[in-house]
This record gives C-alpha cells, sequence and structure tokens, in this order.
C-alpha cells in the first residue's frame, strides 16, 4: 500500500471500530482488567466500621486522634500487542487477510486502551522481533499502532512466538497485559499430524508458561475456515507460505477428511494448553465478517471468571 492508501485504511478503521469501543468493548475492558495495584491516596479521620490494619499509627499519635489511611485502585496500564507477521498471515479466503484483521483488533484494544488512559505498544514479529514501539499514552499513538501494522513489510516469512514472548519478558519488567495476535503457526498450515499420531507438540510451549507468569498473556488464535476446509480441487500443487516448501495434495473427499480431523486436533490440543496456563483466550476467522462478537463474548466470559 502507499503512503496515502495507508493513512485512507487506518482512518476507515478508526471510524469502524469508535463506536465499538465507545459503546461496548471500552466498558467490558474497564471491569476486566485490573490495575497494577493499590496506591496512596490520603489520610483522614477514622470512622466507626474501618479496618484497623488501615490505621496511619504515625498521624495518629502525632495527633492524638485515630487516622487511616485511604488506598485507591491504581487504574493505568501498559498494554502491549503481540501481531504475528509471518507468511501465513497474508492469509485469507475472505476480503480481508488475518493480518488486516490483525490490525483492526489492534486498533480496538489500542482504542480501549487510551480511552481508559492506559498505555499501549506493539511488537511485530516473525521469527524475528520486526519492530517494536514502545507504549504510550493517546489516540494518535493508538492509530500509529495499526498504521505500523498496515505498512510493515517483513524481513522473514518464519514464525517464532519463543522470540516474541522472550522479547517481552526482558523488554517489559514490569507485568503488562499482552495480547498476543497469531494463527499460532509455527512450522506452516501443512505441518500437522495425521490423526492417530503423536499430539502435536508447541516449540512455543515453555515460553508461553515462563512469560505468563511474569504477564497477563490474552492469545488471540486468527484463522480461515479454509486452512481446515480444503477445496476440492482434484491434485492440486500447495505452497507452504512461510517455508516455501511445494507439496502435491490429491484433494480426494478421503484427504481433505483426514487433514481437517487433523486440524481440529491440533486446535484442541492448543486449547488444552491454554487451559493448562490458565491463560484466556479468544479465537477469531478472517473469513467472519463480525470479529468484534467474538471478542465482546470473551470479554464477557472473562469478567465472570474474573469478576
Amino acid at each position: 500500500m502507499t503512503p496515502r492508501e495507508v493513512l485512507q485504511r487506518v482512518r476507515r478503521i478508526e471510524i469502524g471500530t469508535r463506536r465499538a469501543v465507545a459503546g461496548t468493548l471500552s466498558g467490558q475492558y474497564h471491569s476486566v482488567f485490573k490495575g497494577r495495584g493499590m496506591d496512596f491516596s490520603e489520610v483522614r479521620a477514622y470512622h466507626p466500621g474501618d479496618e484497623v490494619r488501615s490505621i496511619d499509627w504515625n498521624v495518629t499519635a502525632r495527633t492524638g486522634h485515630l487516622h487511616v489511611k485511604r488506598f485507591v485502585e491504581e487504574r493505568e496500564l501498559t498494554v502491549m500487542v503481540l501481531c504475528d507477521l509471518s507468511g501465513s498471515a497474508d492469509f485469507g479466503s475472505g476480503e480481508r487477510t488475518k493480518a488486516e484483521v490483525a490490525a483492526e483488533i489492534a486498533a480496538l484494544v489500542a482504542m480501549s486502551a487510551v480511552a481508559n488512559g492506559d498505555r499501549v505498544g506493539l511488537v511485530l514479529f516473525t521469527d524475528r522481533v520486526e519492530r517494536f514501539v514502545p507504549p504510550r499514552k493517546g489516540r494518535r499513538h493508538a492509530l500509529r499502532i495499526v498504521s505500523e501494522i498496515l505498512q510493515a513489510r517483513p524481513a522473514s516469512r518464519g514464525t517464532s512466538l519463543t522470540a516474541a514472548l522472550e522479547f517481552l519478558r526482558k523488554a517489559l519488567p514490569r507485568r503488562t497485559v499482552a495480547f498476543v495476535l497469531s494463527d499460532f503457526l509455527e512450522a506452516g498450515p501443512f505441518a500437522s499430524p495425521w490423526p492417530g499420531g503423536r499430539p502435536p507438540a508447541f516449540p512455543f510451549e515453555r515460553a508461553l508458561r515462563i512469560a505468563a507468569r511474569k504477564h497477563d498473556l490474552i492469545p488471540v488464535r486468527l484463522g480461515d475456515r479454509l486452512e481446515s476446509d480444503l477445496p476440492a480441487a482434484g491434485v492440486a500443487w500447495v505452497e507452504d507460505p512461510e517455508t516455501g516448501a511445494v507439496t502435491r495434495l490429491d484433494l480426494s473427499r478421503a484427504v481433505r477428511e483426514r487433514f481437517r480431523a487433523a486440524v481440529q486436533a491440533e486446535d484442541q490440543a492448543l486449547t488444552r494448553l491454554f487451559a493448562r496456563l490458565q491463560l484466556d483466550h479468544a479465537a477469531v476467522r478472517a473469513d467472519d465478517a463480525d470479529y468484534v462478537t467474538p471478542l465482546v463474548a470473551f470479554f464477557r466470559a472473562r469478567a465472570r471468571r474474573h469478576g
């Protein structure tokens, strides 16, 4: 895209996400994500019913009257968007690719964050960290994040979630809310094992576990219908968008059913991994016209679990 086209696209995304943020997601965001802790506000006179442990004994001794410390929730958060721009992100069977949907989801997250006074940053990654935008506040900064995703020209086509998660852990010393926008395919979409073999092994599992101890990780899995439902195209040559490997496939009904079962098995294994690590996650399909509803459902479900 030309710079002019990028600006037009960013503007369309801003207009399209503004209503969702103002009407639904902003309130859900505020209720779901809590601040880093409690911040000291003031010392006031003791009232019956106040907790004894909140008494400020220094002020009490100085004044001769009971005083308590008052705390308020420290609302400001740091929100990071980790966006997968590997070769498989360029795929989409509908009007948008997974990368374009990721840009729109990033806009929703960023706009919700700045509307609540939080800082938001960005990590673009393939099999390496391609770009890091430090977290800041403000609408212009949120729009910059969307623009960075849309105009990115990655140097690599591969995927390494481990590289992105390790960078997050080292670059952000304090706890953050980190949205990981990815299809979670590290070996390309045609590397899934056939049913009956060993369960799928995820090379990023250890990095995910370590990062989850420090940060509030929220995986958002981006998919597409054609990644599991192969077309009835007879014999076809299929190129893996990440490795460049070309495979000759006989897309007969039996093969397509086996492939669909393999993809479903991998999806289920990934869902179980997220559950073991106690990670709330969402799934969005690039070929669906509505990607806001799944995110709203995710926020509401998370609010119920953590409320």
